[in-house]
């Protein structure tokens, strides 16, 4: 593989998808930079973030393991190891990620979350950016369908709120949060952009609507994707078609502003009931006009509700 740099790709997102596409990309000659939400309060990362009035580490984490050199299997399983255990008070060690407890270490010493992620980073040998969406952390609110007010990005990730289940818009508390100028200079530097996969109002959204990060991503010359998911989540995109995906995008931003949309067009392999999810639908006569479909099977063939990395990293560098 040659050493010069082709493109500049800044992936939004940070969850377990946007790990799946950085495992693919990684092998290309690209510089990757990584903009993850700070909405995160469940799990060991919101534990966190709750005990030692942190921001949250465990999406960076997982974005660093993914972009972990392919020999380093056993590094990679250790930077995510998590420790047995479902005990969620403040003292236990259950249930923790050892990353994100070496996250907490650093950003305890260094007082510097910025510095915590570049020491963990050298750490590890890896290499690309990773910036946290906003520069303080973020509370996640919601309202449904039925036009109640739910409240935490747990809650909203987790459907631990009554029936009837489905959202109608997320928001971000504060409105306006702080934004590094990292952030905004990587997206109007970029030749590419991808929002996704990820789950929408838990994942894509929650960075995508934060004020400073919309108006870059609209205003950047870069080429835009928005990969779909290869499933939908029971609770949160219930039913959900592609064009689900787009309305709701747009109807937060007042814009679609992706020029290409990825799908996987493979459902032959069938999803474990015990999961409940179902592969999203492909309705091409009701996707914005604005935006040119590919598609293509990328779906992980071990475990379909999850891309394959090197499909998946495969079309995107096709349309790019």
């Amino acid at each position: 593989m040659a050493d010069r740099i082709t493109h500049k790709i800044v992936c939004l997102g940070g969850g377990i998808g946007t790990s799946r596409l950085l495992r693919g990309l990684k092998k290309y000659p690209v510089e990757i930079s990584v903009v993850t939400s700070m909405a995160d309060d469940g799990g060991s990362s919101g534990r966190l973030r709750k005990a030692y009035n942190i921001m949250p580490p465990g999406d960076v984490v997982s974005c660093i393991a993914a972009m972990m050199d392919e020999s380093d299997k056993e590094l990679e399983s250790l930077l995510l190891y998590r420790f047995p255990g479902k005990d969620t008070s403040t003292t236990s060690i259950g249930g923790h990620k050892l990353g994100n407890l070496i996250m907490l270490a650093e950003m305890q010493r260094t007082k510097d979350f910025y510095k915590a992620i570049e020491i963990t980073k050298k750490m590890f040998g890896v290499k690309g950016n990773f910036y946290p969406a906003t520069d303080q952390r973020v509370h996640l609110w919601a309202i449904t369908k039925d036009g109640r007010r739910v409240y935490t990005e747990n809650t909203l990730d987790l459907a631990m709120y009554s029936e009837p289940y489905g959202l109608k818009r997320v928001y971000i508390n504060p409105a306006r949060p702080k934004v590094n100028k990292k952030v905004v200079e990587s997206l109007m530097e970029a030749d590419v952009i991808i929002s996704g996969p990820g789950d929408l109002y838990t994942n894509q959204l929650p960075v995508l609507i934060v004020p400073q990060i919309k108006e870059a991503l609209i205003a950047s010359k870069a080429k835009k994707l928005f990969v779909a998911n290869i499933a939908n989540k029971p609770f949160e995109t219930r039913d959900f078609s592609l064009s689900d995906f787009t309305t709701a995008i747009q109807a937060h931003l007042d814009i679609f502003p992706f020029e290409i949309i990825i799908a996987n067009s493979n459902h032959a392999n069938p999803i474990p009931r015990k999961y409940k999810y179902k592969y999203i639908t492909i309705d091409t006569d009701k996707l914005p006009s604005s935006a040119m479909l590919l598609k293509g099977d990328i779906v992980n063939d071990e475990f379909p509700l999850y891309h394959d990395s090197d499909k998946l990293a495969e079309i995107v560098m096709k349309a790019v």
